[in-house]
């Protein structure tokens, strides 16, 4: 039931795929807390091991483990392309898979909470982080700073074909606009 309300987590905070490692996940009964059913909607994927797992190009791991050493949520930024891995409950992340993680974060409670729920805050927490939001105000009823309006820029790459355009040569559209009214 945990991995079915993580994977309904994810799926509603905008995931692009979803995936266990070394996990006995049974999707109907996954399906009881996911009533999403994000395996229908997004790519899952199911990995034996920490070795096998395969992630997109420059997407990085992050553990959200609690452990000595490791950078507390609040004050960790978030890597644009991340995939989130959490240990099992009653358990932990394997030393195998915390070493394939490039960020090893923790959420900062005084005993481990549920996968789920753990899930839930690391996502909100990226959304927070990432999206685009203003300012919180200092004090409760406070104003809310508004966020400036997007300004949009020309396309990066917008004159790169200029060099190649050429005139079409009179003579020869001529000669195919003669061709084509005596037809």
């Amino acid at each position: 039931m945990n991995v079915g309300s993580l994977f309904r987590s994810a799926h509603a905070f905008g995931a692009s795929f979803v995936f266990t490692v070394n996990a006995q996940y049974d999707k109907g009964e996954g399906r009881k807390a996911d009533t999403s059913s994000t395996p229908d909607h997004l790519p899952f994927y199911s990995f034996p091991d920490a070795e096998c797992l395969i992630l997109p190009t420059r997407c990085e791991l992050v553990g959200i483990e609690l452990v000595p050493g490791a950078s507390e949520l609040p004050s960790f930024r978030h890597p644009q392309q991340a995939a989130y891995v959490l240990g099992p409950e009653r358990g932990s992340l394997s030393p195998g898979m915390q070493a394939r993680c490039a960020y090893i974060v923790q959420i900062p409670t005084k005993f481990c909470v549920n996968v789920g729920i753990a899930g839930a805050i690391a996502m909100y927490d990226r959304v927070l982080s990432l999206g685009k939001f203003p300012r919180r105000p200092v004090t409760p009823r406070g104003p809310v700073e508004s966020l400036p309006d997007h300004m949009f820029g020309g396309p990066a790459h917008r004159h790169k074909m200029d060099g190649y355009r050429a005139d079409t040569p009179s003579a020869e559209l001529d000669e195919y606009l003669e061709t084509a009214n005596e037809l």
